[in-house]
This record gives structure tokens, C-alpha cells and sequence, in this order.
């Protein structure tokens, strides 16, 4: 008997690598899995657990003639092809996958939405970019959404509906391999002497896109504030710097702040941290939180609905106001004073995400509802 073909459709190859991949080793056990991407700037095209990839030009941004391209050569791809499901992750390539599936009549169509970049913005940006989210939801059979905060937001937005949505597990879009995130004192001490931390050094860790968004120019000035009253703290900030935040980071504060930019082991990196932070004004979930806390540092963290399900409150972190600096100031300086708090935050907070966010935990929820959605067709 023929296994049924499920295609993700997708912008960037890099999405599915950073979160599909375990997905795509338990559903290949049952299903064949075809990813579509933009894969122009990439030198290899495999995936492992993969029986086949499609170039697509899907570009991240709009530009009408090469969207409307992509849109009909996703439409004829999908056609030749025949598949039972397709599933899309990210905005643009949700809208046009599901106009495409619907055209080609996939009888089942998937989207995931992993945060709104609709959140912060105001007037008709924000208008017209709701409408392109209702227009996703419109043409797909079936709606994921990667934490029950987020949905909660988005049926009060009237994007989606209680019934037509689902979250699966307790949430995230791929959990955290718990056999690559595990405190080392070895690894801690290894990258602390290679920043040239010293042992009375507490150090605050930021990882992410360095954007507005991520409230990146909040966490420096509650830092300069610190800075101020405690001698002996650093900013490790780790990620690619989107909007020359540095500089600007710069303006605020020079002293004490390691700029790492991206890394592909943030397991590594992030040890030689003791408090983790992110300040967030709009997220679809928060998996640096939950990687963090899986390698038992205490989180610091805004109250915007996608960080809800990250932390549990007093026990393995601490929530403050969005945009609010002399809140985020307060908790680090006392996260700064309190060793046992920190240390007490930071082991529940491993606990927590054990229990509820392995990737082994998520990706077999992804199995479960794809038997369940996918057996009738």
C-alpha cells in the first residue's frame, strides 16, 4: 500500500532545519515527507528524513510578480503531484501555500502560526496584514497554533475559530532535545574563560533575533541602570543583528556587554550565562525561554501572550511588563542578590520543560494528529 504524501511548504530551507527536522524523523516512519523552499542560497538541498525537496522561490517579503510565480509554480508542483496534506509554517509561505493547496485541491491543508508580525504594528499595516492571516485560515482545512495563549489571542482577533484550531501538546512548534540541552560545568567553565568571565561575574544572556521587537533596546538600558549599582555583571547578547542594534546598544552602554552574534550551538553558548532574558514585545511562543531553562538558568521575561505557557510565575522564572525597564531592572538586580533564587528558578525550570516540552513529547503529538487527519483520505 502507497504511504501518504505530505508536503511542508516553507520560505527558508533554515526553518525546517532548526525546527522540523525531529518532526520529519517521526512522521517519515509513516508518511512520505516533501519539503518546498526557497532553496536559491543553499549549497546542499537534503534533509534528513526527507524523500524529496522542491525549490520554490518563496520570498519572505512581499513583491507581487515574484509571489504571484511562486504561487503558480507551487500550483502546478503540487498538482503533478498529487498529495494527501500539505503544511505550511510561516506567513508568506502560508498564504501562498494555501491558495496554491486550494487551487489543486489538496484535500487536507495545514498552517502553523508561530507568532503574528501584525502585533506591534498599527493602522492599515496591521489591518492588511490581519487580512492576509484570515485569508490563510480561509483556505486551510486545519489550523495549528504553536502555544494556547497565542490561539487565545488570535480567536479574540477573529483570525481564527475555537473549533477550526488546535494546539498540540502543552505547545511549542518543536519542544527541545533534551539530549542537546543539559547543564555542563565543564562547558560553563569553558566558555567563561573564553569571554574572560570570572567566577563573581553574574551574567546576563539574551538569544534571538536582535530586533525592536525583542525589546533588545529595553534589556540595555535596564542593564546600564544595573550596571550602575552592581559592578560585577555582563550582557552576553547572541544572535544576528537585524536592525544594527549594536550600535544603538552601544549609545545606551559600552562597558561590560559581549556581543557573540549567531550561533549554531546555543546549548554551548548560553552556559556561561546565569540569568536568561528576554524582553520580548510580541512572541508566537519562546523557545529560547524554554531552552534556557532546560539548561537551569532562571528566566526573566515579558508578560506578551506568546511567553504565557514558557515560565510558570515565581517558581522557574520571572515576568515583568511589556516595554517596562525599571521592572526588568528590579527582577535582574534581584536575581543579581538572591544566588539561591536564581538557583532555585533555574532547577524547577528544567523540571518544567522536561515534563512538558521534550521534542520526543512534541513530535509524537505531530504523529498522533496526522493518523487522526490524514486516515480517511
Amino acid at each position: 500500500m502507497d504511504r501518504k504524501k505530505i508536503a511542508f511548504i516553507i520560505s527558508a530551507p533554515i526553518t525546517a532545519k532548526a525546527f522540523l527536522v525531529k518532526h520529519f524523523e517521526h512522521l517519515s516512519k509513516e508518511f512520505e515527507i516533501t519539503v518546498i523552499a526557497n532553496f536559491e542560497n543553499e549549497h546542499e538541498t537534503a534533509m534528513p528524513f526527507v524523500s524529496n525537496v522542491k525549490h520554490i522561490a518563496i520570498q519572505r517579503n512581499i513583491n507581487v510578480i515574484k509571489d504571484l510565480k511562486a504561487l503558480f509554480l507551487l500550483y502546478g508542483f503540487l498538482r503533478k503531484n498529487k498529495f494527501d496534506a500539505t503544511h505550511s509554517v510561516t506567513p508568506k509561505a502560508g498564504l501562498i501555500s494555501a491558495v496554491a493547496s486550494w487551487m489543486s485541491r489538496i484535500p487536507i491543508r495545514i498552517h502553523i502560526f508561530t507568532g503574528q508580525v501584525w502585533y506591534t504594528s498599527k493602522g492599515f499595516k496591521r489591518f492588511f496584514l490581519k487580512l492576509l492571516d484570515k485569508i490563510i485560515v480561509f483556505f486551510n482545512t486545519h489550523i495549528l497554533v504553536d502555544g494556547e495563549s497565542q490561539r487565545q489571542f488570535l480567536i479574540n482577533e477573529n483570525i481564527i475559530t475555537l473549533k477550526k484550531s488546535k494546539v498540540l501538546g502543552k505547545g511549542s512548534i518543536s519542544g527541545v532535545d533534551t539530549d542537546r540541552f543539559f547543564p555542563s560545568n565543564e562547558i560553563r567553565e569553558k566558555y567563561r574563560q573564553d569571554f574572560n568571565f570570572l567566577n563573581e561575574d553574574i551574567i546576563f544572556a539574551f538569544l534571538g533575533r536582535l530586533n525592536t521587537d525583542k525589546g533588545i533596546l529595553d534589556l540595555a538600558n535596564a542593564f546600564y541602570k544595573l550596571n550602575k549599582d552592581c559592578s560585577n555583571v555582563k550582557l552576553l547578547l547572541i544572535g544576528y543583528d537585524e536592525e544594527n542594534m549594536l550600535e544603538k546598544i552601544k549609545g545606551i552602554q559600552r562597558e561590560n556587554i559581549v556581543f557573540f552574534g549567531p550561533t549554531a550551538k546555543p546549548e554551548e553558548v548560553l552556559q556561561a550565562a546565569d540569568v536568561f532574558c528576554l524582553p520580548s514585545y510580541r512572541e508566537g511562543f519562546g523557545t529560547s525561554v524554554i531552552e534556557a531553562s532546560l539548561l537551569e538558568l532562571p528566566v526573566i521575561c515579558s508578560n506578551t501572550y506568546g511567553l504565557a505557557e514558557t515560565i510558570v510565575e515565581g517558581e522557574t522564572g520571572l515576568r515583568h511588563e511589556v516595554k517596562n525597564v525599571n521592572q526588568l531592572y528590579t527582577q535582574m538586580k534581584m536575581l543579581v542578590e538572591n544566588e539561591e533564587m536564581r538557583k532555585n528558578l533555574g532547577k524547577k525550570g528544567r523540571q518544567y520543560v522536561l515534563k512538558n516540552f521534550s521534542a520526543e513529547q512534541i513530535s509524537n503529538e505531530w504523529v498522533k494528529f496526522y493518523k487522526v487527519i490524514i486516515s480517511n483520505v
